[in-house]
């Protein structure tokens, strides 16, 4: 089997515009892009390709999924192939290995993990704004960098209490296990002394591309010269601080629709210029920029400006980002701040229309912000002139698209007074260099790989079609699931009680054991009622990314299904799309629907079997069928009495 940790990576890598792309032709339309699909023949563009979330559609033959179900169905692959196939492409090695007890045991120690983080970003979260210590030192210290509190709570910041293990021992009551505190980093456990990594800090938790909490930063707010001022959580199951940018889940949708990415270094700098009105920006978060960033920002966006301080330590941050932004086909610039600022201060000090002015008349492309940067140091020796050509086209060989480059080059030729055929040799003999050490490491990959275990074959999912009650059902249960429904009044409870659609949904369906035939519904309602219970559980991140190439396509192509239009969606002449806003009488409608259609379903079997055993003059049974056949009967008129008004038309 391939391990999670690398299915993870590949999943992450494997931006869906990106491989769509490298078979047929997308052209950008709003926030998502559109092509002929290559699925059936057609001549008006239907298939629709969405970065945001990572899904494609087609709307004229129906074929959806992610970008391991693409692969699956282009090129014909298993689910396990086609893993292997995006590895591939993105460089990622694969070992694969039977799955061992340890291997689950993993498993369920990151999910543990997961549920841990939440519990502290939570518990941070209520100490920074109930309490005396967190309202003081921690909310007072937000304030006064000009925080507002929408901003605070948006970014869910929090306040880690003074002392020696006040929140592990909190944690610890509720009944979390020092196991797992200890391997997220959040207690430091030596034999028999604990304590709390974070205390007296400020929190930043970091949150992953589904919005769930995996990590932390911390700030320490006393004079302590043996203290680091920020401190991270360590890395861990859940955090690796490489494949992680800080403000990536607010800013995902934002990035898609400006179609742009601003890079800054710190958590401060993303709040405040989230707060003055640019929200497409991003942190590395102290850290070197690493490719699997990189990576993570492509998924939404061709185009990053990286913003740093003015300062020798900015410039320094600022090229070493830029090879690796141009190394992935993006379009990079470079803007420095007037010395003395930083993003966060800049944002503090201008508007956002005059920050995106400052920004628009002050960035430059690469190729001028490094000559002009490393002209200034040359002058008129020619040893440095020539280390300065050197440099700069070793960024310019690194671009993968030959136009792009070949134009870069004419610029550079230009800008450095040098012949291109000379700039032209000089790419090629990077190239070269670069193609050796590849083959040297595949050559290493390809030892290893003769070495592992063979993977066993991973069995799909039969496939059973779903009927459209059913889809719909699945719709509304993996868009809507944490959404509430209503309330039941409770004698016993002061307040009533919220039933949410997840709930409602299995329960009414499971409770009445009404079996479908499509394994794939089957399947995602037993792994929905499991999960229900975690508060951190994300149907749609959970079931598009399902290790079930079936159930994944199912999923996505469901997230992109155009809902079918009921007649009491028009009210006194007015149509609304807002299907969330009535979802009290939507959601019921959909449920009953599916119960009639199973109904009407056994009653036909139950008139078939009546007639069999009538004819072999088994009399008692068909008087026992026949008594079931009219209590279905009632029910039958039951669900229509409710429906009403039919919900598909």
């Amino acid at each position: 089997m391939i391990d999670q940790g690398t299915i993870g990576r590949i999943l992450d890598s494997a931006e869906i515009v990106d491989v769509v792309s490298d078979f047929i032709n997308l052209r950008k339309r709003g926030v998502n892009y559109l092509g002929l699909c290559p699925f059936h023949n057609e001549k008006t563009p239907s298939f629709t390709v969405s970065p945001a979330k990572g899904i494609y559609k087609c709307f004229g033959c129906g074929k959806g999924g992610n970008s391991v179900n693409f692969i699956m169905e282009h090129e014909n692959l298993k689910y396990p192939e086609a893993l292997k196939w995006l590895a591939k492409k993105y460089s990622i090695e694969v070992v694969e290995k039977e799955e061992s007890q340890e291997d689950k045991q993993l498993k369920d120690d990151r999910e543990s993990m997961m549920i841990v983080s939440s519990f502290a970003q939570k518990y941070f979260t209520r100490y920074l704004w109930d309490e005396n210590e967190g309202r003081i030192v921690g909310l007072s210290y937000f304030r006064e960098r000009g925080l507002r509190d929408d901003t605070i709570k948006k970014f869910e910041l929090g306040f880690s209490p003074e002392g020696k293990s006040v929140f592990t021992d909190a944690a610890q009551k509720e009944g979390y296990r020092i196991e797992f505190l200890e391997k997220t980093g959040l207690t430091i456990k030596r034999d028999n002394w604990v304590r709390d990594r974070f205390a007296g800090r400020v929190m930043f938790p970091i949150h992953n591309l589904a919005g769930r909490v995996i990590a932390f930063g911390g700030r320490i707010l006393k004079d302590d010269p043996k203290a680091a001022k920020y401190l991270n959580s360590p890395e861990s199951e859940i955090y690796h601080k490489s494949n992680v940018l800080y403000g990536i889940f607010q800013a995902k949708r934002e990035l898609t629709r400006a179609d742009k990415c601003y890079l800054v270094e710190g958590y401060t700098d993303v709040l405040s210029m989230h707060q003055s009105g640019i929200e497409n920006v991003v942190a590395s978060s102290g850290t070197a920029l690493t490719s699997d960033q990189v990576r993570l920002v492509k998924r939404f966006t061709q185009n990053i400006t990286i913003i740093y301080d003015g300062d020798e330590a900015g410039i320094k941050a600022s090229l070493r980002g830029i090879d690796l932004v141009l190394e992935e086909g993006m379009n990079v610039k470079v803007l420095l701040l007037p010395k003395g600022e930083d993003p966060d201060s800049f944002a503090r000090s201008h508007s956002a229309s005059e920050y995106k002015e400052y920004i628009k008349k002050n960035e430059k492309d690469f190729i001028r912000f490094k000559t002009k940067l490393l002209l200034e140091s040359t002058e008129n020796d020619p040893v440095a002139k020539a280390r300065l050509i050197s440099e700069v086209i070793r960024s310019v060989s690194v671009i993968p698209d030959t136009i792009t480059r070949s134009v870069y080059i004419r610029e550079c030729s230009k800008l450095l007074k040098v012949d291109e055929e000379v700039l032209y040799a000089e790419v090629r003999k990077n190239k070269r260099n670069k193609n050796e050490v590849l083959r040297k490491r595949e050559a290493l990959v390809k030892t290893n790989k003769n070495r592992a275990t063979p993977q066993p074959v991973i069995p799909e999912i039969k496939k059973e079609g779903l009927v459209i009650e059913e889809k719909e059902v699945l719709r509304f249960l993996l868009k809507y699931c944490k959404y509430p429904l209503f309330e039941l009044e409770k004698e016993e409870l002061d307040e009533p009680e919220v039933v949410l659609v997840g709930d409602f949904i299995v329960d009414e369906i499971q409770g009445d054991e009404m079996v479908s035939e499509s394994q794939v519904f089957t399947q995602i309602m037993n792994e929905t009622k499991e999960l229900l219970p975690n508060p951190d559980f994300n149907p749609l991140k959970y079931f598009v990314n399902h290790s079930s190439g079936e159930i994944s396509k199912v999923a996505s192509e469901l997230l992109l299904e155009k809902f079918i239009e009921s007649k009491r969606w028009k009210r006194a002449g007015a149509y609304t799309e807002k299907e969330e806003d009535i979802l009290d009488l939507l959601v019921p409608k959909i449920v009953y629907e599916y119960k009639l259609r199973k109904v009407k379903q056994i009653l036909h079997e139950l008139e078939e079997k009546i007639n069999t055993v009538y004819r072999g003059k088994d009399y008692d049974q068909v008087f026992e069928l026949q008594s079931t056949y009219m209590n279905m009967k009632k029910v039958e008129r039951f669900l229509s009495d409710k429906l009403g008004n039919r919900a598909f038309i």
